[in-house]
């Protein structure tokens, strides 16, 4: 079955190359836990483990990021509040 062999994988890509999905490597540099989480979302979405629905899968995750439409949801990029934060604030009372 294709998730037995996707948990034995280390890397983001070995996930694209096992399932023969082309990957810009600059790409994957930049995004790949994003990448792959999305990748888990949608194939819950999907509901199929089949090795055509994982590539399918992976491959719409992959452009999401690729096309600069991909969102980082890790909680890191959520919680972070832009802005300056002047030295004064830094100090205790």
């Amino acid at each position: 079955m294709i998730l037995d062999t996707l948990a034995t994988l280390s890397c983001a890509e070995q996930f694209f190359e096992v399932l023969a999905v082309p990957f810009d490597p600059k790409v994957v540099d930049v995004s790949r836990l994003h990448i792959l989480k999305r990748f888990r979302e949608l194939l819950r979405r999907h509901g199929g483990a089949s090795e055509e629905t994982c590539r399918a899968v992976l491959a719409e995750a992959y452009a999401e990021f690729a096309q600069g439409r991909g969102a980082k949801t890790f909680k890191v990029f959520t919680d972070a509040m832009p802005g300056f934060v002047p030295l004064s604030a830094l100090r205790r009372p």
